[in-house]
């Protein structure tokens, strides 16, 4: 199994910054793609930013240019640095990985979330 944890959730004053963390640990072998969703109350989730092994990102069109998805390969750790936070940005974040574990087939495994909270 893959287990991931995130961090670095929390209140922020708008157009401040804030910097989420999600390490993966289990019996992994390789990790694809990881990915930063969230889902704000009434809203479904929705994916912010993802990153390929190879360090390829996509975004959702209402974080680019705020937002910045990176990852260490070596700590099977993503990071999602938000920068310019709006209140519309207040959610609850979700870390996503598809990972294969040693001798099994790829895993699509979430994260517990960690909340945002973006208010004056």
């Amino acid at each position: 199994q893959v287990q991931l944890v995130e961090s670095g959730g929390g209140l922020v004053q708008p157009g401040g910054s804030l910097r989420l963390s999600c390490a993966a640990s289990g019996k992994i072998f390789s990790i694809r793609t990881m990915a930063w969703h969230r889902q704000a109350p009434g809203n479904q989730r929705q994916l912010v930013a993802g990153i390929t092994r190879g360090g390829s990102t996509n975004y959702a069109d209402s974080v680019k240019g705020r937002f910045t998805i990176s990852r260490d390969n070596t700590k099977n750790t993503v990071y999602l640095q938000m920068n310019s936070l709006k209140p519309e940005d207040t959610a609850v974040y979700y870390c996503n990985a598809d990972a294969i574990p040693y001798g099994g087939l790829p895993i699509d495994s979430w994260g517990q979330g960690t909340q945002v909270t973006v208010s004056s």
